[in-house]
Parts: structure tokens; sequence; C-alpha cells
């Protein structure tokens, strides 16, 4: 058989697997990995279960109108649990006449075995997510008695999910996770990862995680786990053992384009290497750094609480290019000088954004700077030209020209970045929260490869669809440096740092999952865990469930959707700002004071909202309609207590 191309070249891979831990370690082996397999738990029924009896008699006595089966060995399970306690087939005759639903195919195919068929199954990737929006799209659960058959551990967002839209929730749990009888080979990999001494983890599971963490504690070594997963390559199998690696404040490096081991193994072979090499030049995590962002004077404000989906008495307000040329004194000096001039004065950068603060009275102040200097060092010709914008004068469009570009190898070469979040922090109230920012890959890429602005991204499309590796080694350059960049500006004082995706919106779903997603996530991975992250693209609303990264992440959301329909879509759990479109600052004060009214009515008082606009602001704004903008939003937003 022939070598796979797809290689992980002698690296050591830890995996969790254990239903199919030998074909995990012969697929590991395959590709060359020194694999590390260790089965970390069992599926325990729950016997005698009285509660699942119970919950089959409300079926057969019509309390329950919907029954949502997550997994097959569930309700596997589930029927074993009750077929000596009840006519069996009269409980299926039963389920067969009310409305259920299959996360998937697993539940699917057993409820087949049995002679029954799914009322609806929710598509891939089978989350949570997929569940809501087939009930959305196909029938009301308002006032309904919902059954809900779970796996292992409640799924709160699920629950919440449901509840929210009406209906009462009734679990019925089948089968926990316990650990396996023997622990040694789980206890080794948690020692082995503790130590640094794993180069991926493969995670093929929710539940494996939490068994992982369960032994740590066990061994004393949660602390000492963390760190080593910090510099751990961690591949997920799908999105719901994403969302439980977050729910831990574990980051995932690599999602497969299908949720199968086989596409786990193989894809994270294929970008191992690349992987690894970005996971070793992060920073180690230090476990001490969320503490003293705790302590920081500004860590209960508005804006920071709000980013941590906490309740807050008001909306928090700031706006993206709150200091720009619609006012006058950041006029007066950029006439003066030229803009990258400008961007490499840190003290007269802080000097136009903390007037802008003054003056419009944010809660939120945002460096002054530009997503394209880290461009420079990296080794393209930058230049801002009067009426034409930012131009690149030594575009990158062949695999040739990709290999030119530099690794920010020396990221003090951008210290006046540094220095302006430095002397802006300085100038600023401790209270005020500043926030840094990067442009995200795929926007530097379209201007490494356009040369600018552009309108059909052909060039930077017909290199993200070249076979070649060009593309993939273009964003893991530019996405190392980003990270690296950006952990530089909270080291210098940044209390939240947000990624621009100008350009996202030219790009599909599927493009974007396949050719931006990896390297986002990989970012977003390496960024300090102590600080949150506003991931903003704009153009394309259908992207913005692919944007919700990990727990601490901010969803940045534009005009094009109604805010409310934007953030069922993105997820209540995850914390949103936006999205008023910045023309209405154009308008008459009352117009503007009707909007803002009716956005904040739209999101009610749910936490989690930062109002911002839904891009920046326009320079044919009037400072006092910014002005007003801001104090109707602290005014109309005020919550009683």
């Amino acid at each position: 058989m022939s070598k796979p191309s797809a290689n992980f070249n002698g690296l050591h891979i830890a995996a969790l697997e254990s239903r199919r831990a030998e074909d995990m370690t012969r697929l590991i082996q395959r590709h060359g990995g020194e694999a590390h397999v260790s089965p970390s738990m069992k599926e325990v029924p729950i016997e005698p279960n009285r509660a699942a009896i119970d919950f089959a008699h409300r079926v057969m006595t019509g309390e329950i109108s919907t029954m949502i089966l997550m997994t097959g060995v569930g309700f596997r399970y589930f029927l074993k649990a009750i077929e000596k306690h009840l006519d069996q087939q009269r409980f299926l005759d039963s389920l067969s006449d009310i409305t259920t639903i299959c996360r998937g195919p697993k539940p699917a195919a057993v409820m087949r075995e049995f002679g029954l068929k799914p009322t609806y199954r929710a598509p891939e990737p089978n989350t949570w997510r997929e569940l809501l929006q087939t009930i959305d799209a196909n029938l009301s659960i308002a006032n309904q008695t919902v059954g809900l058959q779970e796996y292992g551990i409640t799924n709160a967002s699920l629950i919440a999910g449901l509840e929210a839209r009406g209906a009462t929730v009734e679990p019925v749990r089948v089968y926990g996770w316990e650990f396996p009888s023997d622990t040694l080979l789980l206890e080794e990999n948690v020692q082995a990862l503790a130590a640094g001494q794993r180069d991926v983890l493969l995670v093929t599971s929710a539940h494996q995680i939490v068994n992982m963490l369960r032994m740590a504690e066990q061994l004393n070594r949660v602390d000492s786990l963390r760190r080593g997963l910090h510099s751990t390559v961690i591949a997920s199998i799908g999105p719901t053992t994403s969302q439980m690696l977050f729910e831990c404040d574990l980051h995932v490096d690599i999602e497969p384009s299908h949720p199968k081991m086989g596409h786990l193994v193989t894809e994270t072979a294929a970008r191992s290497e690349a992987l690894v090499q970005a996971k070793r030049r992060l920073k180690p995590i230090d476990l001490k750094q969320e503490s003293m962002a705790e302590s920081s004077p500004c860590h209960d404000s508005l804006f920071l609480r709000a980013c941590r989906g906490e309740a807050t008495e008001r909306t928090p307000v700031w706006l993206m290019r709150q200091a720009g040329r619609y006012m006058s004194e950041y006029r007066e000096v950029r006439s003066q000088h030229t803009f990258l001039e400008l961007c490499a004065n840190p003290k007269l950068c802080s000097e136009i954004m903390c007037t802008a603060v003054d003056r419009l009275g944010v809660d939120a102040a945002i460096i002054f700077s530009d997503l394209l200097p880290i461009l420079v060092p990296m080794g393209l010709d930058l230049e801002f030209v009067k009426g034409d914008g930012p131009v690149i004068h030594n575009p990158v469009r062949t695999a040739a020209e990709v290999d030119r570009i530099q690794p920010l190898d020396r990221p003090e070469e951008l210290d006046f970045v540094y220095e302006t979040v430095r002397q802006t922090r300085k100038d600023l109230p401790a209270e005020m929260p500043l926030i840094g920012f990067a442009g995200a890959p795929f926007t530097l890429a379209s201007y490494a490869i356009e040369g600018g602005g552009s309108r059909q991204y052909s060039h930077t499309k017909k290199l993200m669809y070249d076979p070649s590796s060009a593309w993939s080694d273009l964003m893991s350059k530019l996405s190392d440096a980003i990270t690296v960049y950006l952990n530089h500006q909270i080291a210098a004082g940044a209390n939240c740092v947000q990624l621009f995706d100008s350009w996202a919106g030219c790009l599909s779903p599927t493009d974007y999952i396949k050719h931006v997603l990896p390297w986002m996530k990989q970012i977003i991975a390496g960024i300090d865990p102590s600080v949150p992250v506003i991931n903003f693209a704009t153009g394309n609303p259908e992207l913005l469930p692919l944007l919700r990264g990990d727990r601490r992440t901010v969803v940045g959301v534009d005009w094009r959707i109604p805010l409310d329909v934007a953030w069922q879509r993105i997820g209540h759990d995850c914390s949103v700002q936006g999205n008023l479109d910045p023309t209405i600052l154009l308008a008459d004060p009352d117009v503007i004071r009707e909007r803002v009214a009716d956005l904040l009515e739209s999101v009610g008082d749910r936490p989690g909202h930062i109002f911002n606009l839904g891009h920046g602001v326009l320079k044919e704004t009037p400072v006092e309609n910014a002005i007003a903008l801001v104090e109707c939003v602290k005014e109309l937003s005020v919550r009683s207590s």
C-alpha cells in the first residue's frame, strides 16, 4: 500500500477513542504517527431507570407531544430500560403518533429497526443548533411538552433553546459515561499531555473531554494538563465535540470537513506539521493571567461584562472607526502627516483616540491604527495612495511569490503599534477598556494578492482554488503573524481584541469553511485566553454561525440582517456586537433615535449585546449625529433594577 500524502511524520498523536480504539491506532500509524490511544470511557446504562419508565407512560398517555432522540445507542438503552415494565409495542405505536425528531442518522437507523420513521431529522453537522433550526422550519413547540432523550450529560444550550420557543422540556437520561475498567493508558496519556509530550490530541466525543479532565483531577494534574494542552494541537471530530471543548476552555485547532474518524485523522495529518509549529511558537499559558485580568480596573466595565455575556445596567456602546475623517480634530492632524506616518506615531494615535472617546462618550476605545502595517515586515511593499487607498506594489499571485512572504519572526518591527497600545492605555481613564485589533487572514490575503481593494477577488479566489499548497502556506504565515501580533497588543495593555474580516462576504459558507475557518480557529485558539475576542466579518449573513469561535468570542454583525435574527442564528449563548446601518447617522436625529430604539427593542433585555454600527463611521457623518447616537443608546437601554 502506498504511503499516504497526509503524514504525521513521526509526531506523537494522542487519542481518547474507546469503542474503535484499534481502528484509531491503525489510522494514526498508517499516516506516519506514533499512536498513543487510551480508551477514556464506557457506556453504562442507568439501572433500574424508574424515570425512563415513568416517561414512557407519559408518552403512552398523550402527555408528551414531541420527542427528540439524540443518539442511537441511547434510544436502544431506553427501550431496554422499559421492556420489562410495559407493553413495548404499545409504546412504539404511541411514539409513532407524536412528532419525533432525530439528531442525526444513528437514532433514525435504530427507529427503523423497530418499524418507526422519524418525523424530522436534523441535518449535518447534527448539533443542537441544527435541531433548533429544524424545529423552527417545520413546527411550533410553544406550549408543548417536549421529551428529550439525553446522552450522558445535559445539553443546557439545547434545553434553553427549546424553552425560549415556549416548550416545557422533559429530559430523560438512559445512560452515563464512566471510566473504562482499566484506566492505565488514560492515566499515561493525561500525564504525557500535561508534560507536553504529545504533539496532537484527537477527540472523537464530547464525553472523552469530560473524562480526561476528571482523570486529571484525580491525578491532581488539572493545571498542568491545561498548560500542556495550550501547546498541543487539538483536533475535534465535529461541532458537538468542539462545543464541549469550548465549554471546558480548551481550544480547537482543526475540525475535519466531515465528522468521521477517517476524515479527522487524514485532514489533521495533512496540516499537522504547520499546526504543531504554530503551537510551539505560542507563549506558554499563564493560568494567573486571567486572575490578573479580573483585577484590572476595567474588568467590571459595561463593555467587558457584555463581552462575557453578563447582565448590565444598560447596553454598552462604541463605534467602529470612531476616530476618523468625520472629526475635524482628526483632519487637522492628518493634514500634516501621511497616513503611515500617523500610524507610526503612538502619541498622536493616542491623542486622536482619546479625543474621540471624550467627545462621543463611548464605553470602549479602540487603538488608532490600520489593518495593513503587519504586511510590511512580512515582505510586502505597502503605500497609501491618495484617492486610491492602500496599494501593495509587489502582490503575491503564484506559489513562488507566496514563498517570498516572510513569517513575523521579528514582531518588534511593529513596536510602534504596541507602543500605541501602551500610550493609549496610559492616557485613557483606567476603567475604560481598550481594544486592539488585526485584519483577519482572508482580508489580509486578499490585499496581498489583489494588490489593493477589489470587487470580484478573482486573483484571490484563483489562488484559493489552486490545488497546490500555496493558499494554505499563505494563510498559515498570516495566521501565525496575526496571533503573535495580537498577543503583543494584549501584553502591551489591550483588554480585548477584534478581528476584522472586511472582505469575507465574497465567500460562500462552503468556501469559508474549507479555506478560511481552519485558520480562524487556529488564531482564536492562540490568542491569550484572558481577553475577549470580537470576530467581525461583513457582507454575508450566512457566515454568522461560523464566527462563534470559543466561549469568550463575541460575534460582530453588520447591518445586512436584523440583529435579533442574527443572534438566533449565532446562538444566544454567544455575545454579539452591532449592528446599526452607518448611513443612519446621515439622517436627522429623530430618525437616529427611532432606529436605535427599534434595534434595542428587537433584542430586548437579553445580556451580551454591545451596541455598534454594522461597519465604520462614514466620513460624511456629522459629529453631532454620532454623539446623539451614543446618548440615545445610553438613555434608551437603561434596564430597571
